[in-house]
């Protein structure tokens, strides 16, 4: 694979900045409240074990109350909104922050120190439920991902405020990377297959990070009108990867972008925050509310 362009010094400094705020999540917390249980959930409590694999989106990162020091799992993220809802016999959360397609196989580190052991030792014969959210870091050469390609594109903005400078920074970088990932996405899909042969297997996508309208974003987002468009199509790219590595690993995509439409960090009710969240979460990220209605997007996939 060709090298990627160098990043300016302005997105070194900004991606130190996410990666603080990353840390600082940890310090935050809280306890579960009743009402974060999906209004719709099921009488009947569910046989067999639930395991939820995933990225920071998964984990719910910098959402009250944390646990699982750097990994930064949150007793609000849609997994533990998906047990409590179904009443799951038994659940078991190996989501970590920072996780590429990679730790589902293999220990998740931080500066050569382990983080997270290869999460898919958590799937055996008994699971028979298991979601995931995972592919968005390997956009980004840091474990920051989309977040670290929007700091990039912030930091490029003076450079041509009326043209697109990051698209013309990345060009095709970005989808050479998703073009990697993919086969290990769906490898590891199958991998869940092979281990848990009787387990529904749900992979949601990425929620609306980005407005369809790139105006919406004009004074909230320090990103060219071009780039803001840009990104919105990084985004779909991302979300075609994970359904088609779905399709090809037997597992059920579940789309989260269409339910939290109109709620990006650019929007006056915001479900996914920006730049600058006003609500407990990471930048770019869900909040307790993107995921209570990511959680509802999987209870419908499964019915309930």
């Amino acid at each position: 694979m060709p090298r990627a362009a160098s990043k300016p010094a302005n997105h070194r400094t900004a991606t130190r900045g996410w990666r603080s705020a990353l840390t600082g999540g940890a310090l935050l917390s809280t306890a579960l409240a009743p009402w974060a249980v999906p209004a719709h959930a099921a009488d009947a409590p569910v046989g067999g074990r639930y395991v939820a694999l995933g990225d920071s989106y998964a984990a719910g990162a910098g959402i009250p109350a944390q646990s699982g020091g750097l990994c930064l799992r949150s007793d609000h993220n849609y997994g533990r909104l998906v047990a409590a809802a179904l009443r799951s016999a038994a659940h078991q959360d190996v989501t970590c922050a920072a996780a590429k397609v990679s730790a589902l196989t293999a220990t998740q580190t931080d500066a050569g120190i382990p983080v997270n052991g290869p999460q898919l030792d958590a799937v055996s014969r008994e699971t028979s439920l298991v979601t995931l959210t995972v592919g968005g870091n390997d956009l980004g050469t840091s474990d920051l991902g989309f977040v670290d390609v929007v700091a990039a594109c912030t930091a490029l903005a003076p450079t041509s405020p009326f043209g697109a400078p990051c698209r013309d920074h990345y060009k095709d970088t970005l989808g050479r990377r998703l073009d990697a990932a993919a086969p290990r996405l769906t490898q590891a899909l199958r991998t869940i297959r092979e281990r848990a042969p009787h387990a529904r297997v749900l992979v949601t996508g990425y929620p609306s990070l980005i407005p369809a309208d790139a105006k919406k974003c004009v004074g909230k987002l320090p990103v060219t009108t071009g780039d803001v468009a840009y990104l919105r199509s990084v985004l779909g790219d991302l979300n075609s990867m994970v359904s088609r590595a779905a399709e090809g690993g037997g597992a059920t995509y579940v789309d989260t972008l269409g339910p939290t439409e109109g709620h990006d960090g650019c929007s006056a009710d915001p479900w996914i925050q920006g730049l600058v969240p006003t609500s407990p979460t990471l930048p770019l990220h869900p909040d307790a509310t993107g995921e209570r209605v990511m959680a509802d997007a999987v209870l419908r996939t499964l019915g309930r």
